[in-house]
């Protein structure tokens, strides 16, 4: 029958069997864990294999661990890191390495408990006026350094054995609402989105998986937001350039409107290849799967394609990766 066109979540540190029964009769492509599914290495590992062993296939599993507020692997058993804004800043003329080496032992964290997707980098620009849920997140204020150090970002989850999930495709940093709560509107010109908030996306857009802005783009004639706009999608695909696996940010946020169904179909017929679905709501989660479908024709592609790029993880030293990154950490102090 095909995989189905969705990521999905869970409720809680263990799989329950209706649960795994859902996942084994709804096939997603994969799924993403939250703070709510961790506790500790060992069972976060037991987690991550019983969510492939209900799907039968070494399914992709996604974590946003950004480090900073944005991390769902905490303190005392894995590492606490600054907002990657404050990161970059105290980096300073060391940014480029010190954020790849951050990114490199995230990914030695993450792959060593099965989680080989993080949805990270986040190639949004700071602006004086994004939203606070945002802002600290992104990690500069100007297209091109955000372009250099998500690159430096992707590049260090890869060499890691974990894919990166480019967000939020095509710019999310002008927005000064929380669309987990509200929709954010954008008034700026096609121009001038083209020349900064969408100019990171085309410097990465050869990466594997991209997830959508749950803004509209009122500057460009847009009644609604990307993540379902046929329109915005065009230009993500055509103008950016971003031929890779394109999912949804979570589609239950309350930025959308209309049932979890309604906005799966709006967001597929958009051109959006897989759904989002992050809150572990098992009715919710039934709607989306009889609305998302069978992953077919590109999207599968994209798909597959993406799948092709998990690796092994370089071998390395973590202990001389860290001490590396504390020196330039603290070179960058010193002279940023």
């Amino acid at each position: 029958m095909g995989q189905g066109a969705a990521i999905f979540g869970c409720a809680g540190p263990a799989l329950a069997p209706a649960e795994a029964a859902f996942f084994r009769e709804s096939d997603p492509w994969g799924f993403i864990l939250f703070a709510r599914n961790v506790e500790n290495p060992g069972q976060l590992r037991r987690l991550t294999a019983d969510l492939r062993e209900a799907v039968g296939r070494d399914a992709p599993v996604l974590m946003d661990q950004e480090g900073g507020r944005v991390a769902r692997l905490r303190a005392p058993h894995w590492r606490e890191w600054p907002p990657p804004l404050e990161e970059a800043a105290a980096l300073g003329g060391n940014a480029r390495r010190g954020l790849y080496l951050r990114y490199r032992i995230i990914a030695g964290e993450l792959s060593a408990v099965g989680i080989d997707a993080n949805c990270a980098p986040c190639a949004d620009i700071a602006r004086p006026e994004t939203h606070p849920v945002l802002h600290n997140r992104c990690y500069g204020d100007n297209a091109e350094t955000v372009a250099d150090l998500s690159r430096a970002v992707a590049d260090g989850l890869l060499a890691g054995g974990v894919l990166p999930v480019i967000k939020h495709i095509p710019g999310h940093g002008r927005a000064t609402l929380d669309s987990h709560l509200e929709l954010p509107r954008v008034s700026a010109t096609e121009q001038a989105l083209s020349e900064t908030d969408f100019a990171p996306f085309r410097a990465l857009s050869d990466l594997p998986l991209a997830m959508t802005a749950h803004i509209v783009y009122e500057g460009l004639g847009e009644a609604g937001p990307a993540t379902t706009s046929p329109a915005m999608i065009r230009r993500i695909r055509d103008r950016i350039g971003f031929d890779g696996l394109l999912m949804s940010d979570d589609i239950s946020m309350q930025a959308l409107s209309g049932p979890v169904g309604a906005r799966t179909q709006a967001a597929l017929r958009a051109g959006v290849d897989v759904i989002l679905h992050c809150n572990g709501d098992m009715a919710e989660m039934q709607a989306v799967a009889d609305a998302a479908g069978r992953l077919e024709g590109l999207a599968r592609h994209r798909a597959d394609r993406a799948l092709d790029l998990r690796r092994v993880p370089d071998p390395v030293d973590i202990a001389a990766l860290e001490a590396d990154f504390r020196h330039l950490r603290k070179d960058g102090g010193a002279h940023g």
